[in-house]
């Protein structure tokens, strides 16, 4: 194996890292404040994807902006399939739409499925999250499709080509590997200057410390925990657009192993703990690389789960440990 192979899987695993840890950091984010694991948050993967996938089509393509009664988009559609700068005013927008679409979601699922079960034992929320999950995906299954839908333009053509940013090592980088680790370590930074630095980040953190202190000095705890729920899903979204772009389609089912991956990742690098959560991604994202490169892809998931046990039994609490949160 040449070094130039080595670096070149590094870089996927990286690129695949990215993912995990931008779907990580809503698993963590849910678990500092409520000590709740979100099952349904795997799916916030998934309806990003498909909500990007829409946003696309009725932004770009005539014929499913008519069919779906929203013609007066013709003129938008003009710009956005001409030239680059429309182009990248598409990207935004659907990651824009995406983001804030699924963030809402996250935040009705937590109105209406997880607060009425806030105070009962711990055991009901997260059957609640499990059976959030299962409908949502059948919801898609039903409502959508249960094929694989590419992410194509009307004539078969991939909205994004895999076009190579630059040379490094030998190994040639493409635009698109470029585009989501660079996307996926500024939106991390963002949101760990956003917790640690503003006002509603130390409500936050105050709330993951001690809800009914925190509640007694001021703090809105519901606006609190529907904030989390939605930059979690909306982080899972971007995610989700990501992997529909990376790897060219959406299946009402493709959050389950990334959303297993993504909390392995939490873990692995210490739940409730946001630093931890984005080392974890990237960690186990270059496990996997590495394992699929230089063993077989067959054991990319067994050699990520044999390390999600040697860390928990060397370091119980994950890599950087638990969060622990500062008195505000």
């Amino acid at each position: 194996m040449t070094f130039s192979y080595l670096l070149e899987q590094t870089i996927n695993g990286i690129t695949l890292g990215g993912l995990y840890a931008l779907v990580a950091l809503g698993y963590t984010l849910v678990y500092g404040i409520l000590l709740m694991i979100n099952f349904a948050h795997s799916e916030m993967f998934m309806m990003g994807g498909y909500v990007g996938l829409g946003v696309l089509k009725v932004l770009s393509d005539p014929a499913v902006a008519a069919k779906a009664g929203m013609g007066f988009l013709e003129p938008a559609q003009s710009f956005f399939n001409s030239g680059t700068f429309g182009f990248v005013a598409l990207l935004i927008a659907t990651f824009g739409v995406s983001a804030i679409v699924v963030g809402v979601l996250g935040v009705l699922i937590e109105r209406f499925a997880y607060r009425p079960l806030r105070h009962a034992p711990r055991l009901a929320p997260l059957i609640s999250a499990i059976g959030v999950s299962i409908f949502l995906q059948n919801a898609v299954l039903l409502w959508i499709d249960s094929k694989q839908l590419p992410y194509s333009r009307a004539d078969g053509s991939a909205f994004l080509t895999a076009q190579t940013a630059f040379n490094v090592g030998g190994v040639n980088v493409s635009t698109m590997q470029v585009f989501i680790i660079v996307t996926s370590i500024v939106l991390m930074l963002a949101l760990d200057t956003f917790v640690s630095k503003t006002r509603m980040g130390r409500a936050m953190r105050a709330t993951s410390q001690d809800r009914e202190a925190a509640g007694l000095m001021g703090v809105n705890i519901n606006k609190v925990i529907a904030l989390a729920f939605f930059i979690g899903p909306a982080l899972g979204a971007i995610a989700g657009v990501f992997n529909g772009f990376y790897y060219g389609s959406v299946k009402f089912n493709m959050g389950f192993i990334p959303g297993i991956k993504s909390f392995t990742a939490a873990v692995i690098g210490g739940i409730g703990n946001l630093r931890g959560a984005m080392l974890g991604g990237f960690l186990l994202g270059i496990v996997e690389s590495w394992a699929s490169g230089f063993l077989s892809n067959a054991y990319r998931d067994v050699i990520a789960f044999i390390v999600l046990i040697l860390v928990l039994i060397f370091r119980p609490g994950g890599l950087l440990g638990e969060a622990v949160t500062e008195k505000v």
